[in-house]
Order: structure tokens, then sequence, then C-alpha cells
């Protein structure tokens, strides 16, 4: 099974940065533009926010084997942002790969415990990548009844590997918080992670990963 994450601004060790924002139409997004304003900031809260990775089974005896879905426990950054202005801002996250954990109900605690080992030993190799980040390049958008729509570019660092990808969000500003919702795809194979193999190799971790997260930031 392999997991890799992200993020998004979402996300998933996961860094966003919201850089030159200029609110578009609602039927078709643009690129947000620069203001002089003060950018207020804020830090990313974990015990708020879900981040979930969902891993499907595959292979010749798929029936046999059960899907995974894996929480992301610990993250932390800090997002930068205007809300009156909507200036260029910023999102840093960091996951810790060794708090990824399996959820589902249909797992035993004792094969939880198994699972998760895999996942530090054999898919993250978290003692030699204990960390997945992602920052953020450019972000395109819209604004639609006090919601931003946007298509979040950057980079992501998983298993040693970077690679460029688009993150599709909802981002609205409630009171003191920033909220982020969307998900996004891994190929995990992109990233060489390896999965966990069962029945001899007749049940395997699809090379497709979901991501859906729902990020909470607190005003510093």
């Amino acid at each position: 099974m392999k997991i890799f994450v992200f993020l998004s601004l979402g996300i998933f060790s996961l860094v966003f940065g919201l850089d030159h924002f200029r609110s578009g139409s609602d039927s078709a997004p643009a690129a947000i533009s620069k203001a002089d304003n003060a950018p207020v900031s804020y830090r990313l809260d974990a015990s708020k926010s879900k981040f979930m990775v969902f891993a499907n089974r595959t292979g010749l005896a798929y029936f046999k084997g059960k899907s995974h879905q894996i929480a992301v426990r610990d993250f932390d950054g800090e997002a930068s942002l205007d809300p009156t202005a909507l200036n260029p801002a910023s999102l840093q996250m960091t996951i810790k790969s060794a708090s990824l954990e399996e959820t589902r109900d249909v797992y035993t605690d004792k094969e939880k415990e198994i699972i998760n080992k895999e996942l530090n030993e054999i898919v993250l190799e978290t003692a030699k990548y204990p960390e997945i980040t992602f920052k953020s390049t450019d972000v395109k958008g819209s604004l639609k009844n006090g919601v931003f729509n946007l298509k979040i570019g950057g980079d992501i660092t998983l298993h040693g590997v970077t690679k460029h990808i688009v993150i599709p969000a909802t981002v609205a500003i409630e009171g003191d918080a920033l909220h982020a919702k969307g998900e996004f795809k891994l190929n995990r194979k992109e990233f060489h992670v390896n999965a966990t193999e069962a029945f001899h190799g007749f049940v395997k971790v699809k090379h497709v990963l979901r991501f859906s997260f729902d990020i909470i930031a607190e005003r510093a």
C-alpha cells in the first residue's frame, strides 16, 4: 500500500502559497493579482482539521482484500492572507510521515498495528523520509458568495521525490479562521512509493490514491 500525500490548500507537510490574487468572474477562473494591503497570518490546526488518504485494492483477487482509509494525524504550517484585498498570501504545511494511521473499523487493532508498521517501514520509509511537504507556486480561481474556488499549483515532496501538481480547493475566511476543503489524486508510482501485497500478490493497492482535506487555520 502506498501513501503520499498531500496535499492541498489543503494540504496535505504540505505547503501552500497563495500568490497573485485577483478575484475573477464566476464562470471563468482567473489569476488573482497583487495588492498592497497587509496580510493576516493563520496557523494550521491539525486538531480541528481532517486529512485523509484513500487507497483501494486491485488485482486478480481484489475482492478478498480491504481498502484503506489513512488519517494524517500530525501536520502544521502557516497561512498568510489579506481577506479584504486578497493580497499575495502563503500557506506552509509539513506532514510528519510517521503520523499516518489506518482508521477503518474492518481491521482489528492487531491488523491496524501491522498495517501502520508496514506504512512506516515499507511504504513511506519514515526513518529516511520523515516529512512530506507542499509549496504552492501559483493560484487561480474565482470568488462567489464569499468562497474562493481555487486551483492551487505547487510542488509536493514525497518519499524524496518532488513533483508539480494542481489541487482544487474551496477557501473561506470564517471569523478568525481560514477554512480550506478539497480533494486531489496522486499516483504513488511517480513517487517510487511501494505498496504492500496480500495473497502472494493477487491483492494489491491501486497506483492512484485519493486525498481529501478539510483544514482549519486559526488567526495567529
